[in-house]
């Protein structure tokens, strides 16, 4: 048996899934290919030359290191190929992006054979992914006196690079296809159980909204050829939920355009629209292929003659259409004056400005926002070995500067860790801003992907500027299966070798890691002045800012350890009245969301940052707020802390960095003790008074501001699907928060799930507390649905048994994970027990276990998407809403919602996670878990 009969037969078993063959990574394949292929009477040659040519991955793979010197063969006439000419294997290398192809290109660049050199030369000025070692040898062969290198260096000093690009059409004409009415979530574009699959395209694609809608959309494609299918959200927001790299990856294959003819199964150019716009992180996704994201703003408040919003029998707008966009209406975009036109009539329906600023055109243009990230960095580069002045070429970066006003806190964090701006200018929100990268988190559903686009990007080593990077193993925790068993070994070690710090590592010297990555990145990020980046919408920490993006801008903060972006906006968020003693820190965060909506109509938060004045809280349990800021539709949100609070947080932090260390978790670079080093320094910082903690400035401005009245929170609430709306575009948000008084007592719950990124230490306190509570009033505790806890890290637990808690959740549990013999299946039924369930994400990824079908599950959760937690069945919707922890626990030991009495009689004397408004100057407060 050799690699390419394995080869052959994955090809038959693909083939009968209706799949084609597998795009090639490993280069001993791609040996035995160019073996075939130089045996020219070889019964495989045809097939072997074929897939050489088409189905080989570029970038840093081992494959495309092969390919290239194969090809540098012809070239130089070492190998005669009569199918590939010089010019041909030119070609090729044009399309290999990066790595290998380029040290071959600049190996004949810098070569003896002038006519080869010159040819070389023309491809490398088309190439922009060079990293040091590439520019190194430029610059060394430009001080040498080669003209060739000086001719390059001149080329890219002037970005021809980009310049000789075609321009983007004046005028793209689309047909359009509804995906949903409502929100569309990113699970319907690629669902989290099929999360598995995602670095395998084409097979990942067959999971895009339904079968069925594929169907549609090549019917489209065949009735209106020429013309691209835009995807919409039918009143609605695009792409919900997550930044899901693998969801526009899926958009692209059915209705984008091939990125290379040489690499299957990469498209680019998406169009994809929606109602109410595209969520923030998703349209950052959507710019990252070039690809294009509208606000169609066709459903508009209907109002009355004095301007106002005229309301339903339910409080809510009544919307009238502006224009049609069901499927299959034709639409034209006119690029010149960023309007949406019909292209029957010509008639302007939209203004489409936002989704065509100068720097979303070039990512158009390019291909996607990597060529101009790197094309930037080469132009800067080449201009300052020449000794010139770059050619202006690049849209510049929007400045706004409000003299005399003050700045967010956001907007400082943005100032201070800005690149490329004159140390004299101040940047306000709507600047375009390319800022430093601390800290960056990939996680192991999206992590194969960003290895892929890390490969395809030619990198291979961590930017030295990213002060700490973690590889989690969180999504995929919950069942060790065959899936988990082949990709999560090949994720770590790529990852480890990168230079991240891994939850398994390759060598089995620790013991695996399974904990919930916003937990790690909360704990890894050691000052209120970071920005970190990670791959899901969750990346929102409560110290420095946070965003949540894609693989692909995951992988551009690890290789250049930057990331390009607006400052957002702010809101304000502040506090007043008295938390009641009965009511969790849960309920404040629901609570906010449903005051800003009385308070503002309209959601405020949608793309902005919550700058949320929380003062006393922890980082532990003031993550729970920042959280929840996904599900608000924030672009982000900031904390701001008092001194004290945040020393304690940061000294927490130490604490659980130095767990990792002495499991054995830091690398050669001693990252992890860094970390630690540079939490000492901030906390110097704050105790000499050098360096309060951040705040904004008096003067700062805010695009509102939201005052959440905690006298008015008497009743725990709860966040419900509303699943039976009679209009559908009020189902499956997260907007519609009920108190529990609503339900009566009376709405069954088939599950309780207490676990996710959203709970702490103290939320597992708080189920033991509420054991021993109900056991003690009336001696014993029977459940009447299943409750599934999962701790959402290791210290957690660790913490839990030296303080007796975890021996009173043992002692109830029906189930307790072991990691020496993890689940290997899917649990598909459940008992009315409790189940202590592995660290890590467990029923919130949706990608591994479920509910049964139908059920009603009510979590501590974030998702309450249709099919995340829990699946239709044939006769009853699956519902998930979500609530605090004692809520949860209740109401699975009941097996309905609680009423008042029952609840208020459930959590008497326990310790629920209480929250103070902070003072005006605060004097030393601490939160009750301090």
């Amino acid at each position: 048996m050799s690699l390419y009969t394995d080869y052959l037969n994955e090809i038959e078993t693909r083939k009968e899934q209706g799949l084609n063959p597998k795009p090639i990574d490993d280069g001993a394949l791609v040996e035995e290919l160019i073996a075939q292929i130089r045996d020219t009477g070889n019964a495989h040659r045809d097939d072997s030359l074929n897939y050489l040519i088409y189905n080989t991955l570029p970038g840093t793979t081992s494959a495309a290191g092969v390919k290239a010197k194969f090809l540098k063969e012809i070239i130089l006439g070492q190998a005669e190929v009569p199918e590939i000419s010089t010019g041909f294997a030119f070609e090729l290398l044009s399309h290999m992006k990066g790595g290998p192809s380029v040290e071959v290109l600049l190996d004949l660049a810098l070569g003896e054979d002038a006519a080869v050199a010159g040819q070389a030369a023309k491809v490398l000025k088309t190439q922009v992914f060079l990293y040091e070692a590439d520019t190194d040898r430029l610059k060394q062969a430009y001080a040498a006196g080669s003209g060739i290198a000086k001719d390059i260096l001149e080329s890219y000093a002037k970005a021809e690079f980009f310049t000789k690009l075609p321009d983007i059409e004046d005028k793209i004409e689309v047909v359009t296809y509804v995906a949903a009415e409502g929100d569309i979530s990113t699970d319907l574009l690629s669902p989290g159980n099929q999360a598995h699959s995602r670095s395998d395209r084409e097979l990942h694609g067959k999971c895009l909204i339904s079968e069925k809608a594929q169907q549609e959309i090549e019917a489209l494609k065949l009735q209106h050829p020429g013309k691209r299918v835009m995807l919409v959200a039918e009143k609605g927001t695009m792409g919900v939920g997550s930044s899901r790299m693998s969801g526009v990856n899926n958009v692209a294959l059915w209705t984008g355009k091939q990125a290379s003819p040489y690499v299957p199964f990469v498209n680019i150019a998406p169009v994809v629209a929606g109602t109410n716009g595209i969520s923030p992180i998703f349209l950052t996704t959507v710019g990252v292929t070039g690809g294009i994201g509208l606000d169609l703003k066709n459903w508009v408040k209907k109002t009355d003659t004095d301007g106002n919003p005229i309301l339903n029998n339910d409080g809510n707008p009544i919307l009238e259409q502006k224009y049609s966009v069901e499927t299959g209406t034709v639409l034209a975009i006119d690029t010149k004056t960023k309007k949406l036109c019909s292209a029957e009539t010509g008639e302007e329906l939209a203004d489409v400005s936002s989704a065509f600023t100068p720097q979303k055109v070039e990512f158009m243009k390019a291909g996607g926002s990597y060529a101009i990230v790197f094309g930037k960095k080469l132009q800067t580069f080449a201009a300052e070995t020449l000794g010139v002045d770059p050619v202006p070429v690049f849209a510049p970066s929007k400045v706004v500067s409000h003299e005399g006003q003050g700045l967010t806190a956001v907007e400082k964090i943005f100032n201070k860790n800005a690149v490329g701006v004159a140390g004299d200018t101040v940047l306000h929100a709507g600047s375009d801003a390319r800022v430093k990268v601390n800290i960056v988190g990939s996680q192991d559903t999206t992590g194969l992907m960003t290895a892929q686009e890390l490969e395809s990007m030619a990198a291979t080593v961590i930017s030295p500027t990213v002060d700490g990077a973690y590889q989690s193993g969180c999504h995929t925790a919950s069942v060790w299966d065959l899936k988990a068993q082949a990709n999560i070994p090949k994720l770590m070690t790529f990852m480890n070798k990168f230079g991240l710090i891994t939850a398994r590592d390759p060598k089995g010297v620790y013991h695996s890691m399974t904990d919930v990555i916003h937990k790690v990145l909360n704990d890894l990020t050691v000052d209120d002045w970071d920005i970190t980046i990670g791959g899901d919408s969750h990346t929102r920490m409560s110290k420095g800012v946070a965003f949540g993006a894609d693989s692909g801008t995951v992988a551009l903060a690890l290789a250049t350890g930057e990331a390009t972006m607006p400052i957002p906006e702010s809101v304000k968020v502040t506090f007043k009245g008295r938390m009641k003693d009965h009511m969790d820190f849960r309920d404040v965060v629901h609570a906010t969301q449903a005051q800003m909506l009385q308070q503002h109509g309209d959601n405020v938060f949608q793309g902005r940052v919550i700058e949320v004045h929380i003062g006393t809280l922890l980082a532990d349990q003031a993550f729970t707020f920042t959280d929840w800021t996904a599900e608000m539709k924030a672009k982000a949100s900031i904390c701001i802390s008092n001194d004290d609070t945040l020393i304690g947080s940061l000294e927490l932090a130490k604490s659980r960095i130095q767990v990792m260390i002495d499991k054995g978790m830091d690398n050669e670079a001693a990252t992890l003790q860094g970390l630690i080093d540079k939490a000492d320094k901030r906390i110097a910082e704050i105790k000499s008074g050098e360096n309060p903690a951040l705040a904004p400035d008096d003067t700062a401005q805010y695009f509102a501001e939201v005052v959440v009245d905690l006298d008015a929170i008497d009743e725990p609430m709860i966040a419900d699907p509303d699943v039976n709306n009679a209009d559908v575009s009020k189902r499956y948000t997260h907007d519609t928060i009920r108190p529990v008084s609503y339900y009566g007592g009376e709405k069954k719950v088939d599950l309780g799930f207490v676990g996710s990124c959203m709970v702490h230490k103290g939320d597992m306190k708080i189920v033991a507390q509420m054991l021993k509570n109900l056991e003690k009033k009336s001696g014993k505790v029977a459940f009447n649905a299943p409750l599934v806890v999962a701790a959402p890290t290791y210290n957690i637990i660790d913490e839990l048994k030296e303080e007796g808690d975890w021996e009173i959740l043992q002692r109830y549990s029906g189930f307790e994970f072991d990691d020496l013999m993890p689940k290997s299946t899917a649990r598909t039924e459940y008992e009315n027990i409790l189940y202590l369930e592995r660290p890590g994400c467990n029923l919130c990824m949706g990608n591994q276990e479920k509910a049964a079908k139908g059920d009603t599950v009510l979590a501590t959760s974030t998702r309450l998407f249709q099919g995340r937690v829990v699946e239709d069945s044939a006769d009853k919707k699956g519902e998930s809403l979500l609530a605090s922890t004692p809520v949860v626990v209740l109401s699975a030991i009941l097996g309905r919602t609680p009423s008042m009495d029952e609840y208020k009689s459930a959590v008497e004397g326990i310790d629920l996670t209480k929250f103070a408004p902070p003072l005006e100057k605060p004097a030393g407060a601490r939160s009750v878990h301090f």
